[in-house]
């Protein structure tokens, strides 16, 4: 009798009592949810980052590309005229700024990530223990960041003044005779550079690698101290090997750095003297009293080689490496 009553009570519940108004059947098909002001709004939102994206990088760097292989002065698409290699050939043959440009890019590169970013982990290190003004100290180390690269030149330029510089000052060769010319002598304009680009890139490198300790499971380190590891071998041990991919973004960004420095050089001696990058090549090539323009991305196409030659190779190993991890 129960089980009679129990199977029949599901049935009677689905029927609805009489005179009551029929349930209205839930469509089952898909609901719309953005109404066609939504769809048009996000398109905006979309596709015009996307449309700048593609014209204003993807598009210029192909052209950059097929210009390579041309001569134009830039005036008028009729006086574009295809010449194969020779670009490539005068460059690497007849250009005496050629090699020393690419010498001083790999000196920039090495310079950057011997000293700041080394300097640059240190201080992310001690900031990620919570010490007191610790976002003091973030802010006025991530300071030259924020600034531009053609601000900091006048800063500096300020710093290397052989009369009232500060540097000079200090060290007392600020007197007639006893000048030392940290822009115009070729043997040091490039290392004092150098040393206004570090400036700016540690506080980089520390952003970086304070995002990454942030990240670190608190666990690893209460593990490491109860097997009786001190501060470094849990740091060398357990936390760096953590950072992983924070080091990958930071040889990433440091290649970056490296290829496209121009702002700092171009603002202290516009490349010259002891100073050429290939950025600067390119710039006077281009924009510069000749308007080569075929030679001139003829070296920007060089210096996106080198990029990709250094960056692909070294991410393909990082990801297999994570993937069989």
């Amino acid at each position: 009798m129960t089980t009679e009553t129990t199977k029949e009570i599901p049935e009677a519940a689905a029927v609805p009592p009489p005179g009551a108004a029929p349930a209205k059947k839930v469509s089952q098909g898909h609901r719309r949810l953005l109404t066609r002001r939504d769809r048009i709004t996000l398109g905006l939102m979309a596709g015009l980052p996307t449309l700048l994206h593609i014209a204003l990088v993807w598009v210029t760097a192909l052209a950059s590309v097929a210009l390579a292989f041309t001569t134009w002065d830039g005036i008028g698409f009729d006086s574009i005229k295809w010449v194969g290699l020779e670009n490539f050939k005068e460059l690497f043959s007849n250009n005496p700024q050629f090699w020393p440009a690419v010498q001083h890019n790999v000196i920039w590169f090495v310079v950057l990530i011997v000293i700041p970013t080394p300097l640059g982990l240190f201080l992310a290190v001690q900031l990620d223990k919570r010490i007191r003004f610790s976002r003091v100290y973030q802010t006025a180390f991530f300071l030259p960041v924020v600034m531009s690269m053609a601000v900091i030149g006048f800063v500096w330029q300020l710093i290397y003044n052989p009369d009232t510089g500060l540097i000079n000052s200090v060290i007392g060769a600020n007197e007639p005779g006893k000048y030392i010319d940290w822009i115009g002598d070729p043997d040091l304009n490039l290392w004092a550079i150098l040393v206004a680009a570090s400036w700016r890139h540690t506080g980089y490198m520390m952003i970086l690698y304070l995002a990454g300790l942030k990240g670190v499971d608190p666990s690893l380190r209460e593990a490491s101290s109860l097997d009786g590891a001190n501060e470094w071998q849990t740091f060398k041990n357990v936390i760096f090997p953590t950072l992983r991919p924070t080091n990958t973004v930071v040889l990433v960004v440091t290649i970056i750095e490296a290829l496209r420095a121009f702002d700092l050089v171009f603002v202290f001696n516009k490349g010259a003297e002891g100073t050429e990058l290939l950025s600067i090549l390119v710039t006077n090539n281009i924009i510069g009293e000749s308007s080569r323009i075929g030679y001139g991305s003829a070296i920007a196409v060089v210096l996106l080689l080198i990029s990709l030659v250094v960056i692909i190779p070294y991410l393909v190993a990082t990801f297999r490496k994570e993937r069989r991890a």
